[in-house]
């Protein structure tokens, strides 16, 4: 007998929309179909639509070390806010950063004391760090990251090419992915330099020290060591249509790739960049309209396959300096993803596969991402027929610094459930049992 029926909502299932009740007992999902019964506790989802719950693949919430930034227990309360479940956290920019052993457990302990939806964990790959590989993989890593250019952080160096292919190498032994940052350090630093010599430091010379083919050329070199090692290799945040078509090049030429972008590189121009400022530097840097259309049509088409928010805050003070090339690059974004997916039209069942189903496959997330009998109860009721801007108010990060303030956007989140219990009502979160750490399925 189920412990929960949620009534009468339109279901994204994993065989198309439905309207269906989905019955939940304990933490699972038991039955999706309509009429169903048996339930002392039910949810009335009439008029709403019920989306598998979100699952944010790349985020940097800081803890331990940097909660002064962002910690666990805000980066996950606005996660759960924006109908969300689950996240990985980045190995940056928490202290110690996330590359061995000792600093996989701290972090662990700390996120399973703090975080309110369930989480896992990204190590680094860094120079001299090759047998920690291994020791983050046993510990239930969901696989690596690397920086083909300067991460921010000295305590985080960019991995050399060197570096890179024996990382791929190993994660393919431990059959896990990597992921890597690509942009080649030796254009964009050369070109920073000369821009810096020249007195240049404003968001216009910041902008061209980051040109779209930094970003190609570093896919294609990591695709094709991907090629070379059988590594499993994600980009993450690809910021143009051109990357896209880097990437695709490089899986039709033997990597197995996937790919990731972000809501504000399809949201936002280097024109929006101009005009907002601080809040909207990230790296790789907001393109032409031209790119962002051509991102926006490889997400309808099906080239891409997961959206990440890259939610990247900082203290205040980081966003203020006279120099551009100065300031903390990082949006905070991470309520924002699916009322950005929504409002560039984006269908139910894409959304479904970019936010939950394609980031459970790709990483082996056991019992998640789908809405189907055996699953966890990580959904969310969506009202569809709103439209509302976005205030600082309503964000439940750390700092309601947003690039997103202001605009108005489809859809409300009503309610999210994890693992079958209420987190979050109407922007309110109701939790009372923690997340919990998800380690990735064996294979091969």
């Amino acid at each position: 007998m189920p412990d929960l029926i949620i009534r009468g909502g339109t279901v994204v299932a994993p065989n198309g929309i439905l309207e269906a009740d989905i019955a939940i007992e304990g933490e699972h999902i038991v039955a999706v179909g309509p009429g169903l019964s048996g339930a002392a506790k039910q949810v009335d989802a009439t008029g709403l639509t019920v989306f598998p719950g979100l699952i944010d693949v790349h985020v940097h919430f800081n803890e331990p070390g940097r909660t002064d930034w962002e910690g666990a227990r805000t980066g996950s309360s606005a996660l759960a806010a924006g109908g969300g479940t689950m996240f990985i956290d980045m190995p940056l920019n928490s202290t110690p950063c996330t590359v061995d052993a000792a600093s996989f457990d701290a972090k662990r302990m700390a996120l399973e004391k703090s975080s309110i939806t369930d989480f896992a964990l990204w190590g680094g790959i860094v120079p001299g760090n090759l047998p920690a590989l291994a020791e983050m993989a046993a510990r239930g890593a969901m696989g690596f990251k690397a920086f083909l250019c300067d991460s921010g952080l000295p305590e985080f160096p960019q991995a050399d090419d060197d570096t890179l292919h024996d990382g791929m190498r190993e994660a393919a032994r431990l059959h896990l992915p990597v992921l890597v940052h690509a942009e080649n350090e030796d254009t964009t630093k050369s070109i920073a330099q000369r821009l810096l010599q020249a007195g240049q430091t404003d968001i216009r010379a910041f902008l061209a020290s980051r040109p779209i083919a930094a970003e190609a050329e570093a896919i294609t070199r990591a695709g094709r060591m991907a090629a070379e090692t059988g590594c499993r290799l994600h980009i993450v945040h690809i910021s143009s249509g051109s990357g896209v078509a880097s990437a695709l090049e490089a899986r039709a030429a033997g990597a197995a790739i996937s790919l990731e972008t972000c809501p504000h590189y399809l949201f936002f121009t280097r024109e929006d960049m101009l005009r907002i400022g601080a809040a909207a530097k990230c790296a790789p840097p907001l393109r032409s309209a031209h790119e962002r259309d051509a991102l926006r049509k490889a997400i309808h088409n099906g080239d891409l396959d997961i959206v990440g928010s890259d939610h990247s805050p900082c203290a205040p003070p980081l966003k203020d300096s006279t120099s551009f090339f100065e300031i903390w690059g990082g949006i905070a974004g991470i309520q924002s993803t699916l009322p950005v997916l929504l409002t560039l039209g984006v269908s139910p069942e894409r959304i479904a596969a970019l936010t939950a189903s394609n980031p459970a496959a790709r990483f082996r997330i056991p019992r998640k991402g789908s809405l189907a009998t055996g699953c966890h109860a990580d959904l969310s009721l969506i009202d569809l027929n709103t439209m509302t801007e976005l205030r600082p108010a309503a964000l439940l990060q750390k700092h309601r610094l947003s690039p997103y303030a202001g605009y108005e956007f489809r859809g409300s989140v009503r309610a999210t459930f994890r693992r079958g219990e209420l987190i979050c009502s109407d922007g309110r979160i109701t939790s009372e049992t923690p997340g919990k750490f998800v380690r990735p399925e064996k294979g091969s």
